[in-house]
C-alpha cells in the first residue's frame, strides 16, 4: 500500500506547481479551473495521507512483499446477486434526477423519489419473496 500512497503523495507535488502555474497564466481570475486544481490538490494529499496511515496500520499486504502467493488474498470477497434489477432501477433514477438539474427542478423531485424507492428495493432484496432469510 506504500507504492499507492506515494503515488498519491506525488500527485500533490505534481499538481500544486501546476495550479500555481495556470494562475498566473490566467492573472487568477479564472473562478472554476484554479479552485478545482487546488482542490485536486487537496485531494491527493488526502488519499495519498490515507493510504499512508493505512499501510502503516496493517503491515504489507501479499501484492507488496516479494514472496506473495496469490492465494494469500483468496477468500471471500462480497456477496453480490446476479439476478438483481434494483442496479439498474437505481442508475435509472439517478440519470432522470440529474436529467432533472439540467431540464428542470421538477424533474429531479421525481428522480429523488424514484430513487429512494430504489434504494430502499436494494437494500431490502433479500428480505422479501424466495430468497427472504
Amino acid at each position: 500500500m506504500k507504492i499507492e500512497s506515494w503515488l498519491f503523495l506525488g500527485g500533490t507535488f505534481f499538481f500544486l506547481p501546476i495550479a500555481v502555474v495556470y494562475g498566473f497564466m490566467t492573472e487568477w481570475g479564472e473562478w472554476v479551473g484554479i479552485p478545482g486544481l487546488f482542490m485536486l490538490v487537496a485531494l491527493s494529499l488526502m488519499l495519498g495521507g490515507y493510504l499512508m496511515f493505512t499501510a502503516k496500520r496493517i503491515g504489507p499486504r501479499p501484492e507488496d512483499r516479494n514472496d506473495g502467493e496469490i492465494q494469500e488474498n483468496a477468500g471471500v470477497v462480497g456477496a453480490f446477486s446476479p439476478w438483481s434489477w434494483w442496479p439498474i432501477v437505481v442508475a435509472g433514477a439517478a440519470a432522470i434526477a440529474f436529467l432533472g438539474m439540467a431540464i428542470g427542478w421538477w424533474i429531479l423531485y421525481i428522480g429523488a423519489g424514484l430513487s429512494v424507492i430504489a434504494i430502499i428495493g436494494w437494500t431490502y432484496e433479500y428480505s422479501r419473496g424466495d430468497h427472504a432469510h
